[in-house]
């Protein structure tokens, strides 16, 4: 199976892409990489986030600006946005039943890296206009949902038939896993308050503490507040959306991406011709 690209990532696109990827998570994990003195009762967060919905925005001009996407694409990514964001307004999260990535990552997958990223960045925008929940949160879940659509497109292209299911139903177990976790890390710091020294079982951030000491904290936070329940149902539910509805949802994408603007190429790495 030849590799397909509606949106074809330039050397340009790949750095612009780098660098959100770069800057997001450092606004994820500065958590885990800043230590003040011990008389410090409090740390304010670093306010870089604000960048980070622009930064994510220009990726998706520059995808645009590259002429790899004409009507026929951004038509595809319209419809699948929009019905990726009436998916996850219907199961809006309950009980972990999270609908978006199941069609996120058959989409990454068939139409490549890049058009997986984009359709990350879209689909949740549009579900957060749907449902008024725009708020800060909202650059954090756009730009982990385009890494989780990227990725689906950077798998191995030569894996087909079951195998290919089953390794797409893997990834969307493991992709679960780690949306939960950054989620996680993007708001723990505040949920909880300031922390209080020597307190027994607490799960707060501690600003005086060390990187191993907090990130054990967060992990022990992580596993009692979500990996049990939202991360484990959302795992769940992508693996059988994937296993039962993938094969025919791939079939009906592969249909739709021979009527787009798509690129061919047998190396990932490889500079290729635009092909109508």
């Amino acid at each position: 199976m030849s590799d397909v690209r509606a949106i074809p990532l330039s050397p340009r696109s790949r750095v612009t892409l780098a660098v959100a990827s770069v800057l997001g998570l450092m606004m994820l994990c500065w958590p885990l990489l800043v230590r003040v003195g011990d008389e410090a009762a409090r740390i304010d967060p670093p306010f870089l986030f604000l960048l980070l919905l622009p930064v994510v925005i220009a990726v998706v001009v520059a995808e645009m600006s590259e002429g790899g996407m004409d009507a026929r694409v951004l038509a595809i990514l319209g419809v699948l946005s929009a019905v990726n964001a009436l998916m996850r307004v219907l199961s809006a999260g309950t009980a972990g039943v999270e609908l978006v990535f199941f069609l996120l990552i058959l989409s990454g997958r068939v139409f490549g890296a890049g058009f997986g990223f984009v359709l990350g960045v879209t689909s949740l925008f549009a579900s957060a206009l749907m449902t008024a929940g725009v708020g800060p949160w909202l650059p954090f879940q756009m730009l982990c949902a385009a890494w989780v659509g990227l990725g689906a497109g950077l798998l191995p292209r030569r894996v087909t038939g079951r195998w290919e299911i089953a390794m797409l139903a893997a990834y969307g177990v493991v992709a679960a896993y780690l949306f939960g976790a950054l989620m996680n890390l993007s708001g723990w710091p505040f949920l909880l308050g300031v922390s209080v020294p020597g307190a027994e079982g607490d799960l707060t951030f501690d600003p005086t503490a060390g990187p191993l000491h907090n990130l054990h904290t967060f992990a022990a936070y992580t596993l009692i507040t979500s990996t049990g329940s939202f991360d484990t149902g959302r795992a769940i539910t992508t693996a059988v959306a994937v296993v039962v509805l993938g094969p025919a949802v791939l079939t009906t994408l592969r249909r739709a991406s021979r009527r787009a603007v798509v690129v061919g190429v047998t190396d990932p790495m490889a500079t290729t011709d635009q092909a109508a």
